[in-house]
């Protein structure tokens, strides 16, 4: 039998719990895998100001598991009509050219409405809501590979990025993307639109690969990537979304996508952070992406070095198979299943 239905009060905004008790992690099960802990710890870090501030004024995808994490998935972009007063939307256009209005998160009231629907991730929109063709963020998406794991991604982020990146003048804000990976996002002046953005992510991702030592990749098709960390520049295109800071994961132990400082990332394990722990850490030392919007940097010197590919003969690069054919794209084919590739046979 489900559990009655509560009220919880979030900064003065009623917000409906249903079905409190119900297991959303089985491995974690009463004691700390219920509806209740995953919209506490939501309601928690939101009225902290950390969870809010990684999703206010952005349009919102939502990746809700309404029987928990063993059930059906249901990755929702388009906001209900039916929903409360409080809950905004935002409109954007996806890369087929159609319309639709999503999630705007504006109040932490928002963040635990949506939990209680089983959002366990949220999904953000790289632009605001007031210009959602000029994204604000550049994202780096450090994802292992097959033999690789979480401490290469850390490697490539700490050895190989980080320094890049102050070499470049510009500054980046890193977390664990609540799995094997880590994430790190660079504030930018909303000047360029999204293709411009996802060159300038490019031409950052293959001077990783170049200073790298072969322990980084750009190639888009597994089979090309072997045993490295892939940069996927692709998390820059219009309508890609990257988990949000302080979003839970669908992981057995409730793991989050944990903002850290650069000292934090080279001791921190994914294991740690999890919707359990996450709240004692931003009470102990706050949010460390709190400022990251406080200086918004410009993507020239991103734009030039690839212009700079470009003329040594590096073209565009695939977009993702559900994109429309982009001007300067290359086939989007895979590389063995290419007839007009040249083979080491001739």
């Amino acid at each position: 039998m489900a559990s009655p239905a509560e009220e919880l009060d979030v900064d003065g905004i009623a917000v409906r719990l249903s079905s409190p008790d119900k297991i959303y992690y089985p491995k974690l099960g009463t004691e700390g895998g219920t509806k209740r802990h995953l919209v506490e710890y939501y309601r928690t870090v939101a009225l902290h100001g950390a969870a809010l501030r990684a999703l206010k004024d952005r349009p919102t995808h939502l990746q809700r598991f309404p029987d928990g994490i063993e059930g059906e998935e249901v990755y929702q972009k388009r906001l209900p009509a039916k929903r409360p007063e409080h809950v905004e939307s935002c409109e954007v256009t996806f890369p087929s050219g159609r319309k639709a209005d999503v999630l705007r998160v504006q109040c932490a009231a928002n963040i635990v409405w949506a939990a209680n629907l089983g959002t366990i991730t949220f999904h953000p929109w790289a632009v605001k809501c007031l210009d959602t063709d000029h994204p604000d963020e550049l994202r780096i998406d450090l994802d292992p590979q097959p033999g690789t794991d979480f401490a290469e991604a850390v490697a490539i982020a700490d050895e190989v990025l980080r320094p890049l990146l102050e070499e470049l003048g510009l500054e980046g804000f890193a977390k664990t993307s609540g799995g094997r990976g880590v994430h790190v996002y660079i504030p930018i002046e909303p000047r360029w639109d999204f293709v411009e953005v996802r060159h300038a992510g490019i031409a950052l991702a293959r001077e990783m690969e170049r200073r790298s030592g072969d322990r980084a990749t750009t190639a888009w098709w597994k089979e090309e990537r072997g045993q490295r960390i892939f940069v996927d520049f692709n998390q820059n295109a219009r309508d890609r979304t990257i988990a949000a800071a302080y979003s839970a994961r669908k992981t057995p132990i409730a793991t989050v996508s944990t903002p850290v400082t650069w000292e934090e990332l080279r001791e921190v394990h994914p294991d740690d952070c999890t919707i359990a722990t996450v709240p004692g850490l931003l009470a102990e030392r706050g949010d460390p992406m709190a400022a990251m919007h406080d200086t918004a940097f410009s993507l020239e010197i991103l734009l030039e070095m690839y212009e700079k590919d470009l003329a040594a003969g590096l073209g565009d690069l695939p977009y993702p198979p559900n994109y429309p054919k982009m001007p300067g794209e290359p086939k989007r084919v895979q590389p063995s299943r290419d007839r007009d590739r040249p083979h080491e046979d001739g």
